[in-house]
């Protein structure tokens, strides 16, 4: 087993050399890449995209790995998981022909910024013929990847969150839909009018300044991360030493920068407080898009739109944005960026009403993946139960069915976890006040507690054990849906 060990490392390196090139070229591509040049650099992405799948194909590294399978219980916890991961993603890939593997890196690499267009001119005719083939991969994904026990959607689903399929997703929508519903439509039925301090005009390089301020008040180190922009806001990274999030400024919306920056910085909390002994191997970074998203949602909403955090930090926000807050009390900031209302952009949501459209997303996904809805015909599908949902009907696509960059990039059955990350982080809200006053602390100014108690029980184990496992040590109990409806009929009502 030694010589079979020492090659895997060896050749674990080169893999994750190539993570580290897949990061750089997206972050560049989102962030500095001029729009022209993104399509004339496909082709050279193409290839990195064949030499990453022939190394990860490369037949000497599945024997590696079959030998290493076989005898896992020789090894310590995380190499073995390691391996665990590592002999099914091998054995997945080979089930990919590897001249679709690469046309479909190519395509995605060319339908972003056609998507950018597509988005900014309303034009979803534009996107659909990239957006066609998109979803055809991505159904032969599911042939492909298939077995007896995970087939269909499931096959999506579980490439973004381990062991959760249609069968949980549907208990868990269903509790939302019989508890949560009913409570939405009562309190988005009369919605207090915008008041007039935030339907000013907001200055940009203010927002930047407010914004670095609260990365600060999150403890998080730029010495190791860099904030920037982009058409939608990200976080990207290669281990716990380069962490980097991107925001997009709104003049007419104050609070949309600070909450995808909070949100944003969330994510990378998680990435910065991952054991650094996982770096050099494929256990870094978060455990799932679930854990990962229970993450951000924790820090945006249960920490970002508290009293608590604005009684520290309001002060600021109103010395940056004088004379324009002049007059507006903390109370009255707090119930603005409370407030519950039926809208149409899933990342400016409220944290209340939320979860429909992440529900919205998963049915669109189920009737494509299934062969029951056609791209063509995806803007009035989604209207229609956008209005079935919301009582409100898109008057665009760019507010509609183009609003979100995912399915751009392939990102198919990506979707639910935003919906459970939010469930799991009010489970870990619960969990957490256990052990000392959350709100309270945030009275200091900083989140330096709750970041270290999410460090030790949730941030530290990186990708090293599966996310439900990682829950279940945290709060002593599997997923409940319920303590997530608990919490905002809690606050709601209140």
């Amino acid at each position: 087993m030694q010589k079979e060990l020492e090659f895997y490392l060896q050749h674990r390196k080169k893999l994750l050399a190539f993570r580290y090139i897949g990061f750089l070229t997206g972050w560049d591509a989102q962030t500095e890449a001029a729009a022209g040049s993104i399509a004339a650099d496909s082709a050279y992405l193409a290839t990195i995209s064949q030499m990453e799948y022939e190394l990860s194909t490369d037949p000497q590294l599945e024997q590696c790995v079959d030998v290493l399978y076989e005898q896992r219980n020789n090894l310590d916890e995380t190499l073995r998981h390691e391996i665990e991961v590592m002999h099914k993603e091998i054995a997945d890939t080979k089930k990919i022909p590897a001249e679709q593997y690469v046309a479909f890196n190519e395509l995605t690499a060319k339908a972003y910024p056609v998507y950018v267009q597509a988005k900014q001119t309303n034009d979803f005719a534009l996107f659909c013929p990239y957006l066609e083939k998109i979803v055809d991969y991505c159904r032969n994904l599911t042939v492909w990847l298939g077995t007896d026990t995970v087939k269909g959607y499931d096959v999506l689903l579980d490439m973004y969150e381990p062991h959760y399929t249609q069968v949980k997703y549907d208990v868990f929508f269903d509790v939302l839909r019989q508890r949560l519903v009913p409570f939405v439509r009562q309190k988005t039925a009369n919605v207090p009018p915008v008041p007039a301090w935030a339907q000013q005009r907001f200055d940009v390089d203010k927002q930047r300044q407010f914004c670095k301020y609260i990365r600060k008040a999150m403890c998080f180190d730029d010495n190791f991360g860099v904030m920037k922009e982009s058409e939608h806001p990200f976080t990207s990274g290669m281990g716990t030493d380069d962490v980097r999030i991107t925001t997009h400024y709104y003049e007419n919306d104050l609070v949309s920068s600070i909450f995808s920056v909070i949100h944003e910085t969330g994510h990378a909390t998680y990435e910065r407080q991952v054991d650094p002994r996982l770096n050099d191997t494929l256990c870094g970074g978060g455990a799932s898009l679930g854990l990962h998203e229970s993450q951000s949602r924790f820090y945006e909403n249960i920490v970002g739109r508290s009293l608590a955090f604005w009684q520290a930090h309001f002060a600021k926000l109103q010395q940056i944005f004088a004379p324009q807050l002049d007059g507006v009390t903390v109370q009255q900031f707090v119930a603005y960026i409370n407030r519950a209302q039926a809208s149409f952009v899933r990342t400016e949501a409220d944290e209340l009403t939320y979860p429909l459209h992440i529900m919205l997303r998963y049915e669109v996904e189920q009737a494509l993946i299934g062969g029951k809805l056609q791209v063509k015909d995806l803007p009035a599908y989604w209207n229609e139960r956008f209005t079935q949902y919301f009582g409100i009907t898109p008057p665009t696509d760019t507010l509609g069915v183009l609003q979100d960059v995912h399915w751009a990039y392939g990102e198919m059955g990506y979707f639910p976890t935003y919906a459970l990350g939010s469930a799991i982080a009010s489970q870990l809200y619960h969990a957490m006040n256990k052990d000392f006053d959350v709100e309270a602390s945030l009275l200091s100014g900083s989140t330096q507690q709750i970041n270290r108690w999410l460090g030790e029980h949730v941030h530290k184990y990186g990708s090293a054990k599966y996310p439900d496992e990682i829950l279940r040590l945290a709060t002593g109990e599997d997923f409940d849906p319920n303590y997530y409806v608990d919490y905002l009929i809690s606050k709601y009502s209140n």
